[in-house]
């Protein structure tokens, strides 16, 4: 672990001096690292970036490994939003799914983080888990509510090809129909309860947008730290190689990747990252004064032929994808991007 973290700060050195507005520590389980790891990891970087701008840091915790010294230890180094991988709150679909941790246990991390003066908590929730029924569901979601959840990120079951859900799945999975019944469901009840439906799979309480995420789906620049990292600087994007021996050995020599986007490209990549965006949409003005009306041209063609076909919506110069296109949202994407 102590490895890991130098080899870090290491790799944070090829950006030294720049300055951030969000930091995003990430890939499931920080909270292993434990609340040594964490304060050498955050006092390493607070020497190396500029973070005198900012304004929101994230970090994810698994409900089976964090603690309430951790929590006040984060909360003391300037951490100020936790996302928690709750997934379900019901202890059949959580085993189902291979999940180690238990609902109680999810409970008593929310507990905890409030506990430690976080107001700012995510709850990241699965939708269409093996036995899942609207009841079990709708339990989850009223009981994060109750305790404070400001921020719920719910994402379909995706089964990838080689996994033991792809090889054996349960019978009792949700079919695709289900599935989408239980996110519209999902949709419905959280915006009854204050929530707002801002990005495809993301629902906030007024002004609790995660803003780390706001800047990708902007067509924002980032830093990535770490095996499998990605980073978009100056129009490049950069990705490490998913090898943890590797970058240990060396760690500002394992990027695999080194893409310079063409403009029309870009363009069309920040259009559809754009159109995620539900109620923000895509403002076609800013694309142009952004990239120039020629390079536009073909853009603004496909989208209006969208339009035509009732797969977007258009408000003024605004685009929007509709709530009726939310679950096939890939369909118009592929289009917007070719």
């Amino acid at each position: 672990m102590g490895g890991y973290i130098d080899a870090v700060l290491v790799e944070a050195h090829a950006y030294e001096g720049t300055s951030f507005k969000t930091l995003y520590m990430g890939g499931g389980t920080p909270s292993l690292l434990g609340v040594i790891g964490l304060e050498k990891l955050i006092n390493g970087l607070s020497g190396i970036f500029n973070f005198l701008q900012l304004v929101e840091a994230t970090i994810e915790v698994n409900p089976d490994s964090v603690t309430e010294e951790f929590l006040v230890t984060a909360k003391s180094l300037g951490i100020n939003r936790l996302s928690i991988g709750v997934q379900s709150l019901n202890d059949s679909e959580l085993g189902k799914a291979g999940r180690i941790h238990t609902a109680e246990q999810a409970i008593r991390a929310v507990k905890i983080a409030s506990e430690s003066n976080f107001i700012n908590i995510s709850a990241d929730i699965i939708i269409g888990l093996p036995g899942q029924t609207w009841a079990s569901l709708k339990n989850t979601f009223s009981t994060l509510i109750n305790l404070g959840i400001v921020h719920i990120s719910a994402y379909c079951l995706s089964i990838e090809g080689g996994t033991k859900f792809a090889d054996r799945p349960p019978e009792d999975l949700p079919d695709d129909d289900y599935q989408a019944d239980l996110f519209e469901q999902t949709r419905l009840y959280l915006k009854e309860n204050g929530f707002v439906h801002y990005e495809i799979s993301n629902f906030a309480m007024e002004g609790k947008e995660c803003l780390h995420n706001l800047n990708y789906w902007r067509g924002g620049e980032y830093v990535g730290l770490g095996p499998a990292a990605a980073s978009h600087i100056k129009g490049k994007r950069y990705k490490n190689m998913a090898n943890l021996e590797k970058y240990l050995a060396n760690p500002p020599g394992i990027k695999i990747e080194e893409e310079m986007l063409e403009t029309k490209s870009k363009m069309s990549e920040e259009a559809m990252l754009r159109l995620r965006l539900l109620s923000e949409g895509l403002a076609v003005d800013n694309l142009v004064s952004k990239y120039g009306r020629d390079n536009a041209g073909d853009l603004i063609c496909r989208l209006d032929r969208l339009v035509e076909e009732n797969l977007l919506s258009k408000e003024g110069n605004k685009y929007l994808l509709p709530l009726s296109e939310v679950i096939t949202s890939n369909r118009v994407f592929t289009r917007v991007i070719n």
